[in-house]
Parts: C-alpha cells; structure tokens; sequence
C-alpha cells in the first residue's frame, strides 16, 4: 500500500505532519492505534491529559471489549489482564427492582471492573509497546480547520498538527464533535452521572456488580461496583431529562439514597469515602446517528460518536469496536486515496451496522421501562423463571 506523508518539521511555525491524527488516548483511540499497527502509515495519538490520569467512569469493562481486542491480537487481552491491577473479576450481576427484590445475572463473556486511571494507562501502554505511533501527551486541542488536503489541530498556546485524516475519540465533550459534526446536547439523548469510590461496604463479595432500580428516579439507577482490592465504584445517574424536569442534584441524591435505601444504608453505615462525588455525561446511543459520524478527512468513534449504551451505561465496549472499525476504514481512505465525506460514510454505516441494532434495542427498552417502575418490579420477578430469565439477558445484551 502506497502511504503519503505530509512531512515532520520541527520548526514549530510549521506544522508538524502526520496520515492519521487520533485525538483521545482513551479505549477508542488506543484501540483504533493498536488496529492500524502494520499499515505503514504515521499515526500520531494525542490527549490533552499525561497517563495515567483519572477518568470519570463506572469502571465496568465489558466482556465484548475484551473479545474486539483479542481479535486484533491474542496478545493485546493477554498481557492488559495480566499486567493490571487493581482489577475486579466480574462475571455475576444482582439487578435490584424498586420493590427490593433481587435477580442474580451471569454473564456469558468475561468481564472485569478497574479504575480508568489504571486500565487506559494500561491499554495505551499496549500502544506504545506493540506500535509505532508517535504518543504526544499534554496537547490540548482548541481548534480543528478542515481543508481539501489536511485536517489542522491547533493548541491554545498556537501550536499545530496536520494529518490526511483525524480520528476523533476525544469522549462526551469532543471538540470534534462540536467543530465538525456541530453536536449539541439532545437531553433525551443524553444522561448525567456521578460517581465516588468507597472502602469498607458491607454484604459485598468483591466479584458482584450491583444495580439499584428506583421507585422515585425511574429513568436512572444506582450501582455498587468492585474495581478490586476492597475498593467500590458507586454512582448514581439518570436520563438528562429527567433531571431538568426534576430538578435533582445527583451528587446530593446519591448521598441520600446510601443513607436511606433500606438495603444500602446498612452497608454504607461503616463505609469510607475516598474522595469527592464527582460528575460525568454519557452521550447516549439510539442506533441511529443524532448528528455525522463521519465527514470529509474525519471520524468520530466512541463517547464522541455517542455510543453509550442506554440501557446499561456502559461504553468502553462500543468505543474499542468503533475505534478498530475507524482505523479500517482509514486504511481503506488510504488505499483509494479518497478521504471525501462521501467515501467515509462506509464508516457511518459500519458503525450503524455493527452497533447500532444493540444499542437501538437498549434506547426502546429504557425509555419503555423509564417511567414504569412496576413494570421493573414485573420484570425481576419473572426472570426468576428459567426460560424467561435467559430471554431477558439475551434481550438486554
């Protein structure tokens, strides 16, 4: 394959040059960097953060993350599980309706729970282990000019960076997103978070992520999270929505409930708080596209390109299978020499098929559940029987 290099300069009144620009070390840039491995093109990945640093995040891997990496290389989920810690085996689930009744999940996939500060340090240290791609941590993105030959990413202090093609995996407030796609927050579409880590939570295995369905915030639930050694994610959220129309304070609500919730304030009595409730927005995913996905010399791939998983919360999954369909598809620009919208929609539409039917089921089931709670407690209830039980599972991914 004939690769085109727009040139390295170090004269920083030049921009430096690169084929692809993947702006985001989180799970969809690592992911898309660890797919273009081997196509002879000169990828640089850029953050605004230096690894490790903290990531507002339920810290849930799912088990199809796992399986997208393995598929590049065996190598890639090999060494992330043996060289992370801490790290929670998670193959159980306990879904908890409003009335307080529970349901014991198991989940056919492996899964684990770790702290976004240590599992992306972890997958871009797969990136610089197993690649070539140039790592420029501490660049922090204001502005991106597209232009008929190059896509330029400029820095507050002036600095620039060139690339035939950008791959955006900048998360839930990509600049890209902004920029390029002209994303605006739909709160219908969207959900607010927060999240602290506890020690010391009682009736807890340390291997069993818990989910708190609510009678009076319907649209949302709580979760207890082991992230390993002893330590739990616990979060609330709800739907944007909502909250607005409900005037919730979710750093005060999740307080609340683990003090009140007949099942949770018991556990929670001795708990110790590591730190401050902090927030986060998930752009959620309706297996249609709310805004482009794709444009002429770009790409948005995970929490940019909303893929969030409405019913679950989860994104890590989608971000690593968009992340690996983007580079794909940059190769394919590549090869054909045309980076043109039209020609990058394939990746649109890979997108649309590969995750949109989950994440379409996922958006009906919540906003059909949203407002029912009894129909929650209905739910629980008949998954205790067997065949209804595996039916439920299948439908809920």
């Amino acid at each position: 394959m004939k690769t085109v290099l727009l040139g390295v300069y170090s004269n920083r009144a030049v921009p430096q040059s690169y084929d692809v620009a993947i702006l985001g070390a989180g799970p969809a840039g690592t992911a898309c960097a660890l797919a273009l491995r081997g196509a002879g093109l000169r990828v640089a990945l850029l953050d605004k953060a230096r690894f490790p640093r903290d990531k507002i995040c339920g810290d849930a891997i799912p088990g199809p993350a796992l399986k997208a990496l393995r598929q590049l290389d065996p190598a890639y989920a090999t060494e992330l599980l043996a060289g992370l810690h801490p790290k929670a085996e998670t193959r159980t689930s306990r879904v908890v309706a409003p009335n307080g009744r529970g349901l014991g999940v198991r989940w056919h996939l492996p899964t684990f729970n770790s702290p976004r500060l240590h599992f992306d340090a972890a997958l871009l240290a797969l990136v610089r282990r197993h690649t070539a791609t140039d790592v420029l941590e501490n660049f922090t993105v204001k502005t991106i000019a597209g232009a008929p030959d190059a896509v330029t990413l400029t820095a507050p202090d002036g600095q620039q960076l060139r690339a035939a093609i950008l791959i955006a995996c900048d998360g839930a407030n990509s600049v890209a997103a902004r920029q390029l796609a002209h994303r605006q927050i739909d709160r219908a579409h969207h959900c607010a978070a927060v999240r602290a880590y506890y020690t010391g939570v009682a009736g807890a295995d340390g291997r069993t992520t818990e989910f708190f369905f609510l009678k009076k915030y319907p649209a949302g639930y709580l979760w207890v999270f082991p992230v390993g050694g002893g330590v739990y994610n616990v979060g609330f959220g709800m739907l944007s929505k909502d909250i607005a129309t409900q005037g919730v304070d979710l750093k005060k609500t999740l307080l609340e409930l683990l003090g009140t919730h007949p099942q949770l304030a018991p556990r929670f009595a001795g708990a110790q708080s590591l730190g401050p409730v902090a927030g986060f927005g998930l752009p959620l995913g309706t297996g249609r596209p709310a805004h482009a996905l794709a444009g002429p010399r770009w790409l948005l791939c995970g929490d940019a390109a909303s893929l969030i998983d409405p019913l679950q919360g989860h994104g890590i999954d989608t971000a690593v299978r968009s992340g690996i369909l983007a580079a794909a598809q940059a190769v394919m620009c590549f090869e054909a020499q045309d980076f043109s919208a039209t020609f990058t929609q394939q990746y649109a539409r890979a997108v649309q098929a590969r995750l949109g039917p989950q994440l379409a089921r996922s958006y009906r089931i919540m906003r059909f559940l949203g407002n029912k709670p009894w129909l929650v407690n209905a739910g629980v209830r008949l998954a205790q029987v067997p065949p209804i039980g595996r039916w439920l599972q299948r439908l809920v991914g």
